[in-house]
């Protein structure tokens, strides 16, 4: 089932609830001061896609300083390893983090990727470049940039990346004569 047709039914509220966890995610890692970019289907709403995502994806650097961070911002929220066949707690040591690639956590407020990678664009420096900052109202944050965002949705190719490329590339279309959609 894609993650598109998994909203269809859903009330009103329960996307708005949705929302509201997913900016709770993202403002835990700003207060924790916790250095990410957000990406994915996030970005891509932020960049004014129509897509709908059942997680959040950002961009981090799997060192010491901000898996601490992640930790600290996410313990009230229970984060569990996803990918894991027994769910374990994300538990309090940072150490064993570092150099991951990717960790794929469920919280209470949903679910949340850490990825230390984008396909067609690189690691956190090389996407933290076209980067831009997002007001999410009361906190800011780093989305990647709109034409690294396509790049990296094209590379993957897959047909829901394909149609938010297609979206995009509107947006881009859009802004650069002055119109909006």
């Amino acid at each position: 089932m894609s993650k598109r047709s998994s909203w269809f039914g859903c009330s009103a509220v329960q996307v708005q609830n949705f929302m509201a966890s997913t900016l709770d995610l993202l403002r835990r890692l700003t207060n924790e001061r916790v250095d990410y970019i957000l990406v994915g289907g996030m970005a891509a709403v932020a960049h004014g896609s129509s897509v709908v995502t059942e997680d959040v994806d950002v961009l981090v650097r799997f060192d010491l300083e901000t898996m601490t961070g992640v930790i600290r911002a996410l313990a009230p929220v229970q984060p569990k390893q996803r990918m894991s066949p027994n769910k374990p707690p994300l538990g309090a040591d940072a150490s064993q983090f570092v150099g991951y690639k990717n960790l794929y956590l469920e919280t209470q407020d949903g679910v949340l990727d850490l990825l230390g990678s984008i396909v067609g664009v690189g690691d956190f420096e090389a996407t933290a470049v076209h980067s831009t900052r997002l007001d999410l109202g009361g906190f800011q944050c780093r989305v990647i940039g709109i034409d690294d965002l396509i790049t990296c949705k094209r590379t993957l190719g897959r047909p829901k990346d394909l149609r938010v490329v297609l979206e995009l590339e509107r947006v881009v279309r859009a802004r650069l004569s002055g119109t909006h959609l």
